[in-house]
């Protein structure tokens, strides 16, 4: 089989049940969802170095949702038959959150992005998240999508970033916090 097939030269892409532009908002966000997932790909690298099982286990499962995300928004007319992401995996994305963020510090201050590298790795999932969260919004003012993936992506950002402050803990390393926070989390 070749990878190629020369029907995009033209500058079109097949979605289920049609075809658009390649700069079509639908592509830019579902582009940038698979986007995020070669991220979270780095980042279960970096927790299956630290042999952390759980979170690497998390993570996978995670690269396959978000498959389902990009699935659903690939549709040219949604039909909830079909549609993969529903309630449930924000229940568990929350469910996990929840657990992680028992063993993190108290927030006070705003944090920067960093610490272990598995952290940091984390903390750019966050941002390429909230980019495709963006994008979606977006692409919903002029098109029918499956809500579900708009919720999905913003509870994933949230998991992200208590991810990021749970593989600091887990690497015995401190966050890095903003010098000129003041304590604005009580």
């Amino acid at each position: 089989m070749k990878v190629y097939t020369r029907t995009g030269d033209a500058g079109q892409t097949s979605i289920i049940g049609g075809r658009v532009s390649k700069d079509d908002p639908r592509i830019e966000a579902y582009g940038t969802i698979d986007e995020l997932n070669s991220f979270v790909g780095q980042a279960v690298y970096l927790a299956e170095q630290q042999e952390w099982e759980a979170m690497q286990l998390q993570l996978i499962r995670i690269q396959h949702e978000l498959f389902d995300c990009g699935s659903d928004l690939a549709y040219a007319r949604p039909s909830d038959d079909k549609l993969k992401v529903h309630a449930e995996l924000v229940d568990n994305l929350e469910a996990w959150l929840d657990a992680w963020e028992e063993h993190n510090p108290e927030l006070q201050r705003f944090i920067l992005p960093g610490g272990s590298a598995l952290s940091s790795a984390l903390h750019v999932c966050r941002t390429i998240c909230r980019r495709a969260e963006r994008l979606t919004v977006t692409l919903e003012r002029s098109i029918e999508i499956n809500p579900e993936v708009r919720r999905y992506l913003n509870r994933l950002s949230d998991y992200f970033f208590v991810a990021a402050r749970a593989a600091n803990v887990h690497a015995g390393v401190p966050d890095v916090e903003y010098e000129r926070s003041g304590k604005v989390f009580r």
